[in-house]
């Protein structure tokens, strides 16, 4: 078919203007990228000499450009989000980087200030179009460290004491481009804020030394070079030195506090007043020691004080030196801050009195459990003679039911403790996340919304689905009331993997594959000096009544029992975020468990057999005996693993199952049983226990054809397990 030479010519138009639209279009998004990248360049020039770390990224987060600053302080690997490059500062960057760039796209910028237990920062984003956004982080103690470098002595240290860097300030002062610490000061170890000697000198010449940790495993030092004439201070240097000196009176008046002290005092600029109206913590009066010092006793002694500064909690080395003015003695005192070793020293101390607290919760849990069974117990026995007509069924079953409230109270302390029973399971969080969704919904209410965010390529992990339904209630249930006025609590998921160990907090987690789950509210927040207390036991910022004190110490004790960590950072007024990271589990197919139907069992009426129960609390052993014997079994008590034993050298004795508590005076109940199966290697045995399965002990052989029973367990509960060991 032929066209008409008209239609022919209106195609060729046609064709023609497409083509032009066309080459119009590739030119505009040619001019468009170029124009793009100029305002890259620019943008990346403009900040390049900022002391505060400055971040270039696109819309999506992908980091462009990170300042000198910046690189020195973080690694900055190509092709990396920023949210990776925080991770090392905060835990939970992804909410951070996201929260702000909501901000962002709504207002053109946005600040906050993020706190965790580390480090705090001051973080500003502004959008700079068409698709920039610069990203801005600012902290005291690093911009004191980062300060004006060209004019001060600067070097770098690697981990090994190696020196990475050195300023020309700092080759001048040397003398040398040194590659080790011991090549620039001669009166190694270190001591930061202390004074030291330079090495290889012809003439003496000592330097005052300031540190700041710049992440990766770096120090910075800061050398100050200082005359040795210790009768005067010099004005000029007084002010200039970039370590904290103040001038003191004996009777603690402050005379004069240069720039470095007046910041970290809080001074101001006004006048200052006493020495003990910013620090406290000595034990006795602070004029006694200053006197002490000024009559030359006890000098060069540091002592580690706490300043009473209300933002934040810091602790000072304080050294104090004698110098004479006017021929009256005047204290200089040296401040270093020491913050970062009493974090370590309250680590330290935190950790003992957790697991002091921890084996308290234990026992008393032990022996709670122990008088829950016996009362559990003797009700189930009583519910047994009483029909739902008596009039004292029903006071039977209150006891009974609040006994089963003690439990669970009880539950929460072994959890606290980590010796709660764990029936550990391979689990897929997004199914048990989902599962549990619906009643989350029900706990939060109508005025705060709840959104779950699951990461779609999500690695298995192993823990007890009972016991982790837990930890996500208690921490949406505090979530909730952390918002009386309502909000959104989002629970995000992700597969994260460190490729280095992760120091956070108290914990240092190691490399491997994990699964995160970050539970963020949008609350009043939790203030800075609470941040380590919240997974104390009976710690609460709640009014009396409102709450016991458990539910963070319960999460704590669960995800530590299950292998996990946990993690919080909190901003006052703006909300909360608790990061889980649990180990992944990685299972191979052939290896992957069948899952198989439980088979509903029904108790036998009656039984036969010889149990030979041992328990040494009388209580729980009278109600054990009555319960076996209404069921037919023929029963043989003793009280300890030793009487058991001497019950079991008679071999006319018949014993067809083992009913036995783990922990005894004397001898525990896997030794004698383990003595006992010798001779009798047929005899079933069932343990029972107030603490967790693994009272057994780490690495201990298992012990044959036994099975488990934790306390407090009902009439029920032990007479179908001791059936089952019958068949």
């Amino acid at each position: 078919m032929s066209l008409s030479p008209l239609v022919k010519s209106g195609l060729l138009a046609a064709a023609g203007a497409l083509g032009a639209m066309s080459i119009g279009w590739i030119a505009y998004e040619a001019t468009k990228r170029l124009r793009l990248r100029r305002k890259t360049a620019m943008l990346i020039e403009l900040v390049e000499e900022e002391p505060a770390l400055c971040f270039v990224c696109d819309l999506d987060g992908q980091l462009l450009h990170a300042n000198y600053a910046a690189r020195e302080r973080f690694e900055t690997p190509a092709g990396h989000s920023l949210a990776d490059v925080l991770r090392d500062v905060f835990a939970s960057s992804e909410g951070i980087v996201y929260r702000l760039m909501h901000k962002l796209m709504a207002n053109g910028s946005a600040t906050e200030e993020i706190t965790s237990h580390s480090e705090g920062f001051r973080i500003h984003a502004r959008s700079v179009p068409p698709q920039l956004v610069l990203w801005r982080l600012e902290a005291d103690a690093i911009s004191a460290s980062k300060g004006n470098t060209a004019e001060k002595a600067v070097l770098t240290l690697g981990r090994t004491g190696a020196v990475l860097f050195m300023n020309q300030t700092a080759r001048d002062l040397v003398g040398q481009r040194a590659k080790r610490l011991e090549d620039v000061l001669e009166d190694l170890p270190l001591r930061p804020g202390g004074v030291h000697q330079l090495a290889a000198q012809e003439e003496v010449k000592r330097v005052l030394v300031q540190s700041a940790e710049t992440g990766a495993g770096r120090m910075e030092l800061t050398l100050s070079l200082i005359e040795e004439d210790q009768q005067k201070v010099a004005t000029g240097s007084f002010d200039s030195l970039p370590v904290p000196l103040v001038k003191v009176l004996p009777d603690g008046k402050v005379l004069r506090a240069n720039p470095e002290a007046r910041r970290m005092l809080d001074l101001g600029t006004g006048e200052p007043g006493n020495l003990s109206e910013y620090m406290e913590g000595l034990g006795r009066a602070l004029t006694d020691w200053l006197q002490e010092a000024a009559a030359g006793k006890g000098l060069h002694r540091s002592e580690f004080l706490r300043l009473t500064r209300a933002d934040r909690e810091v602790f000072v080395q304080v050294t104090l030196n004698r110098v004479v003015e006017d021929g009256e003695p005047v204290l200089v005192a040296v401040l270093n801050d020491a913050t970062e070793l009493k974090t370590l020293e309250a680590q330290f101390v935190q950790s003992q009195k957790m697991q002091a607290i921890g084996q308290l919760a234990g026992g008393v849990a032990h022996d709670f459990n122990n008088l829950l069974t016996a009362i559990s117990g003797h009700c189930d026995l009583l519910l047994l003679r009483h029909d739902q007509g008596d009039p004292d069924y029903g006071d039977l079953v209150q006891i009974n039911q609040n006994a089963n409230r003690a439990a669970a109270l009880v539950g929460q302390l072994l959890a606290f403790s980590r010796k709660q029973t764990m029936q550990p399971e391979v689990l897929d969080l997004r199914d048990t996340l989902s599962d549990l969704a619906h009643l989350l919904n029900r706990l939060v209410g109508e005025k705060v919304q709840l959104n779950l965010h699951h990461d779609p390529v999500l690695p298995p992990v192993r823990g007890d689905r009972r016991q982790l339904e837990q930890v996500m209630m208690n921490l949406v249930v505090n979530a909730r009331d952390a918002m009386a006025d309502g909000g959104e609590i989002a629970i995000e998921t992700e597969r994260r993997v460190l490729r280095e160990p992760l120091k956070r907090d108290r914990a240092v987690v190691p490399p491997g594959t994990y699964v995160s789950v970050r539970v963020n509210d949008e609350g009043s927040g939790i203030p800075q000096d609470k941040l380590q207390k919240v997974f104390e036991p009976f710690f609460t910022t709640k009014r009396t009544g409102e709450g016991t004190g458990l539910g963070l110490s319960t999460v704590y004790g669960i995800v530590k029992q299950t292998g996990g960590y946990i993690f919080v950072d909190s901003v006052v007024g703006k909300g909360t975020c608790f990061t889980l990271l649990f180990p992944a589990h990685e299972v191979s197919e052939e290896a992957a468990p069948k899952v198989q139907k439980e088979e509903s069992k029904k108790l036998p009426q009656k039984g036969s057999g010889v149990v030979l129960l041992v328990e040494d609390e009388a209580p729980v052993r009278a109600f054990a005996a009555r319960a076996l014997r209404l069921r037919g079994y023929t029963v043989i008590e003793a009280e300890t693993a030793e009487d058991a034993l001497d019950l079991l050298e008679d071999d006319d004795l018949a014993v067809d199952v083992f009913v036995t508590d783990v922990v005894m005076p004397g001898m525990d109940g896997p030794t004698w049983v383990r003595k006992a199966l010798v001779d009798r290697p047929d005899t079933r045995v069932v343990f029972v226990s107030g603490y967790a399965e693994d009272a057994f002990g780490e690495g201990s052989q298992e012990v044959p054809n036994s099975v488990f029973l934790p306390k407090p367990f009902s009439l029920s509960e032990l007479t179908e397990t001791v059936h089952q060991q019958f068949n």
